[in-house]
């Protein structure tokens, strides 16, 4: 999974169907508290293209 996702206004895929418009900073303010919290991030693609996201704290 590249670690671009986690980056300020990065967005995947424009074909993807869009509810609200976004700036990409989801993944980004979660990256920033896991980062503060010495959490673990990981981000695993599922088969139909959906992304799971997984925050583990110590």
């Amino acid at each position: 999974m590249p670690t671009s996702i986690f980056q300020p206004f990065q967005q995947l895929g424009g074909e993807r169907i869009r509810h609200t418009a976004g700036y990409g900073l989801g993944l980004a303010i979660v990256r920033a508290i896991a980062d503060a919290h010495g959490a673990t991030l990981t981000a695993r693609s599922r088969p139909k293209g959906d992304l799971d996201i997984e925050v583990t704290f110590p």
